[in-house]
């Protein structure tokens, strides 16, 4: 039987779709970005591997990290003549660095990439933009006096083709009215790092710290948050959360088993975003379901479900294959795309690339990075505290 995926049958996914890593090179000139990594944990080296896979894009001319084995470690992904420097502001002073990369803890985010903004560097921050919200509107009060510089956030799915598909299913009513939304990030491990030095616990295992960290909000479910608000093109009008330290009882500060209720009311929507350190099973959980249909998904594979009477227009017969001859999974989910797609680093890379030579503002900006940020820090707020927490007026402007 002749088997094709369900992107190829969707009259919605078609050429209104992303252009495509592979589209770039025929955009743009041939120019190579001089950056510089800033924070060289584990996210920090992650990005420069993918940084130096892109030679033709990017050159390393810095790595910094106050941490000494730190810089030692990151030597093997960055080139020889990189220089390893501590002192962040000696990055910024460096004229022949064109854009910097942050990933250092939260609470630096805010400093760091201030002071990169008026030093004049190109600016990619990981996610979670800002450590609270009085930083984050202060943050792009900055970056919009400074046009001519990109400014990008660490989300990646506003990248990927997938969930730029899932995207164009959303916006186009593919899936209905949608109702309800379930993410969940679960991991089964106390989320420690090695300490060669007791003196050094805080400044390595940061993320457990409230001074460092905004948790497993920020870590993880700031990813499943932003792309909701993109999706959507919306934010919540509530949340409320709980949380506690359920499974690690060993001095950690931030919660090691959240879950928020996000209410969407414009959109009669309710987001569901949970996080454990105590279970794995479910590891990351993305559904999104509408009155046609829902999908899953993974962070490269998606599938659809259409409900019974979305089957009988595919005609997906006994919900396993029809007259249309798309793939259809034992459970009745079709893939979105034909494979998985590739890391959405690269992705992300790419599109940074892309707005510095093209001077176009990239898909994750200071505007959605500050929605974000926003969202983040309300479910932080509602987790520890108990209390509602309502999206004001002043957050949008």
């Amino acid at each position: 039987m002749h088997r094709r995926s369900f992107v190829k049958h969707s009259t919605l996914l078609g050429s209104s779709l992303l252009l495509g890593n592979q589209g770039f090179a025929s955009l743009i000139a041939d120019e190579i970005i001089n950056v510089a990594m800033i924070g060289c944990g584990d996210r920090g080296k992650g990005v420069l591997s993918v940084i130096k896979s892109m030679p033709a894009k990017y050159k390393i001319k810095a790595y910094c990290d106050l941490l000494d084995f730190r810089l030692k470690e990151t030597e093997k992904y960055v080139p020889a003549d990189a220089k390893a420097i501590k002192d962040y502001h000696k990055v910024l002073d460096d004229k022949t660095i064109n854009a910097v990369f942050i990933a250092t803890p939260l609470s630096e985010h805010f400093r760091i990439a201030k002071d990169a903004v008026l030093a004049g560097k190109h600016v990619y921050v990981e996610k979670t933009m800002t450590y609270n919200i009085a930083q984050a509107l202060e943050l792009k009060k900055l970056v919009k006096q400074y046009p001519n510089q990109v400014f990008q956030v660490g989300y990646q799915y506003r990248y990927s083709p997938l969930y730029f598909k899932v995207k164009d299913m959303i916006q186009s009513g593919y899936l209905g009215k949608v109702s309800q939304i379930d993410c969940r990030w679960d991991r089964n491990g106390n989320w420690r790092r090695a300490v060669p030095d007791p003196a050094l616990e805080r400044k390595i295992n940061w993320r457990m710290y409230k001074e460092y960290s905004g948790g497993l909000a920020a870590e993880l479910l700031s990813h499943q948050i932003d792309f909701i608000n993109w999706a959507f093109e919306t934010q919540p009008d509530e949340i409320m959360g709980s949380g506690g330290i359920d499974v690690f009882k060993d001095g950690r500060e931030t919660y090691d088993n959240i879950q928020a209720i996000l209410r969407y009311n414009e959109k009669g929507m309710i987001g569901n975003f949970g996080a454990t350190c105590g279970n794995a099973h479910d590891g990351y959980l993305f559904k999104i379901k509408g009155t046609k249909g829902s999908v899953s998904l993974l962070t490269n594979t998606g599938l659809f479900y259409p409900e019974e009477s979305v089957k009988k227009e595919l005609g997906i017969v006994d919900g396993v294959t029809g007259a249309t001859k798309i793939v259809v999974n034992k459970d009745g989910g079709i893939p979105i795309l034909d494979k998985p797609t590739i890391d959405g680093t690269n992705y992300a890379l790419d599109e940074f690339y892309k707005s510095i030579t093209t001077k176009k503002e990239p898909a994750s900006n200071i505007n959605t990075g500050t929605q974000a940020a926003i969202c983040v820090a309300m479910c932080n707020e509602a987790i520890y505290s108990g209390n509602k927490q309502v999206w004001k007026t002043e957050y949008s402007t």
